[in-house]
C-alpha cells in the first residue's frame, strides 16, 4: 500500500501502538480519503504528535453495546474493537485554531490493550490486518449493475441525483468504499460495512443495508429496480 511518499507492505511497517480518535458514524476504508475538522484540544494535540512523527492515526467507533471500561486513567467509552489506520496526506492551519485535515486509509486493525493516555487523548495496541496491505485485483468480483441499480433507488426513493458522468468512470473499488463512506446510515451499519472481509461482500453488504432502508421507509424495493 502506497500512501503519500510512505509504503506500508507489511504489518511491521505499522506501529505496535497507535493513537485513536473515536468519532461515532465515521467510517475510513483502506485507499480512500476522510476529511476531518479538528477543533477538540485533545485531538488538535494527537494531531501536533502524528504531525512531528509518523502521521498515523487510527479511527474507530465508539462501541455499541458497551458503555465504559475501567482503565488505569479511570472509566473510559468503550470502542469498537475494529478501525482503520489513517495517514495525514493532507493538512491546514485555520485562523480560528482548527485543523482541516485529510485522511488516507492504509489498513483496518484490531484492537487490543489500551497503553496509555497522552495530552487526553488515547492510544492502544494494534494489530493491523496485513491483507489490508496487498493490492488484489477484487474489481471483477463486484456486481456494479446490482450496486449501481440499489443506489439508483436509493436516490429516486429520496429525491437526490448523483453525477452519474463522475460514476461511471469510477472503478468498482472507489465506487464501493466511496458510497459506502458516504452512506447516510447508522453507525452499527458502518461498522459492517468495515469488517466486510473483502471488497465484494462490502459490496453485498451496501446493497443489503440499501434493500432493508428502502423497504421500511418505502415499502416494496423490487419495484424501484425496475
Amino acid at each position: 500500500m502506497q500512501v503519500g511518499n510512505a509504503r506500508y507492505l507489511k504489518p511491521q511497517d505499522l506501529p505496535d501502538i497507535l493513537p485513536v480518535m473515536p468519532l461515532t458514524g465515521v467510517l475510513l476504508l483502506p485507499g480512500a480519503q476522510l476529511p476531518l475538522n479538528i477543533f477538540e484540544p485533545r485531538y488538535l494535540a494527537m494531531f501536533d504528535d502524528a504531525l512531528a512523527g509518523n502521521r498515523l492515526i487510527g479511527m474507530v467507533q465508539p462501541s455499541f453495546s458497551e458503555g465504559h471500561v475501567e482503565s488505569p486513567q479511570g472509566s473510559l467509552v468503550a470502542l469498537c474493537q475494529i478501525g482503520c489506520v489513517g495517514r495525514i496526506t493532507s493538512f491546514t492551519e485555520i485562523e480560528d485554531g482548527r485543523y482541516i485535515v485529510s485522511l488516507t486509509g492504509i489498513c483496518r486493525f484490531r484492537l487490543f490493550e489500551e497503553a496509555h493516555v497522552t495530552k487526553g487523548y488515547r492510544s492502544f495496541r494494534i494489530a493491523p490486518f496485513a491483507a489490508d496491505l496487498t493490492t488484489p485485483d477484487e474489481e471483477a468480483q463486484v456486481d456494479r449493475e446490482a450496486l449501481l441499480a440499489a443506489f439508483k433507488a436509493y436516490l429516486d426513493a429520496n429525491k437526490l441525483e448523483a453525477d452519474w458522468e463522475s460514476v461511471g468512470r469510477a472503478s468498482n473499488t472507489t465506487l464501493v468504499n466511496s458510497m459506502a463512506m458516504m452512506s447516510p446510515y447508522g453507525p452499527a451499519e458502518k461498522q459492517a460495512l468495515l469488517e466486510a472481509p473483502d471488497l465484494k461482500t462490502r459490496a453485498e453488504t451496501l446493497i443489503a443495508i440499501t434493500e432493508i432502508v428502502l423497504a421500511r421507509s418505502f415499502g416494496d424495493f423490487e419495484t424501484r429496480l425496475q
